[in-house]
């Protein structure tokens, strides 16, 4: 992937996005990678389809009452990735964070399994350092060591992230589904939250100040009444709306990357997952922008 030299796939892009990458603050990745899902795969297609229904959604967003009329974000397309090829696809994913932080511009990537936000954020990581927190929305902890022989998993994500970051600078929200090792370590070791977002956010927004964010998202964080479209639903979830007001919590925060990751469209024939998402990529886009 070369953003300055135009080496972008072809295909939809997120609404409203600017024509070229120089002109852009904020770059939207596609990582069409469901290698290692467990379950149900189908999270390759989520970017595409998150890009398509993306136009039956509003520019102007009436919880931040701001337009992305207003926002220069550039949608680059999918990474075109090796098929089944998990770690030569890290590496592109990693590649492509650190050209788009060596420019100076805002990473936003659309997964794709949540293993995708491993590259990423170690690349944010290698920028700011350890004053990084990564805040992370989900259903399950992704602590194991491994999962059925590979320690590179959608299972691991978040453990992986402790391979190169302090475990106390994460902070995990949402969580409702673990192995009681994942349990026993996550309560030894990161900011564990378990079953809630929005009340426990709100009493660690003050505490992390003015320290660089990442933001990773597993769409199914919320419950899957209101978002089936994903690999591995997990019922008690939150509803989309709490999730869309904890967002506004991250306004004071300096965030410096995103993902969101696990929509798989197939399994959601009303698209209400992929909306959800695009709906959240709206919102975060009008955030980062502080227009």
């Amino acid at each position: 992937m070369n953003f300055r030299n135009g080496d972008l796939s072809l295909g939809l892009r997120f609404m409203g996005s600017v024509e070229n990458y120089g002109d852009a603050d904020i770059v939207i990745v596609g990582v069409p990678m469901d290698f290692t899902c467990s379950f149900r795969p189908g999270t390759r297609f989520g970017p595409q389809k998150i890009r398509e229904v993306s136009i039956g959604i509003e520019e102007f967003s009436i919880y931040q009452k701001k337009s992305l009329e207003d926002c220069r974000y550039f949608d680059s397309g999918d990474l075109d990735l090796p098929f089944g090829d998990v770690d030569r696809s890290l590496e592109i994913i990693g590649h492509a964070a650190s050209e788009i932080l060596d420019d100076g511009k805002f990473p936003l990537f659309i997964g794709g399994e949540h293993l995708i936000s491993v590259p990423l954020i170690e690349k944010v990581y290698e920028k700011y350092g350890d004053e990084l927190v990564v805040l992370h929305f989900d259903a399950h902890a992704d602590l194991r060591e491994g999962y059925i022989g590979f320690s590179k998993s959608h299972a691991s994500a978040i453990r992986r992230l402790i391979d190169f970051m302090p475990a106390k600078n994460i902070y995990q929200f949402g969580i409702r589904s673990c192995t009681r090792d994942e349990l026993e370590f996550a309560e030894a070791n990161t900011n564990f939250f378990p079953f809630s977002v929005f009340e426990p956010l709100k009493n660690v927004v003050g505490e992390i100040g003015e320290r660089p964010v990442h933001v990773t998202l597993d769409i199914d964080v919320v419950d899957p009444a209101f978002a089936n479209g994903t690999g591995t639903p997990e019922p008690g979830g939150i509803t989309s709306r709490e999730l869309l007001e904890a967002l506004m919590l991250l306004k004071s925060l300096n965030i410096k990357g995103f993902d969101i990751v696990e929509v798989s469209p197939a399994l959601d024939l009303s698209d209400r997952t992929a909306l959800l998402a695009a709906k959240i990529i709206r919102e975060v886009i009008l955030l980062i922008s502080r227009n």
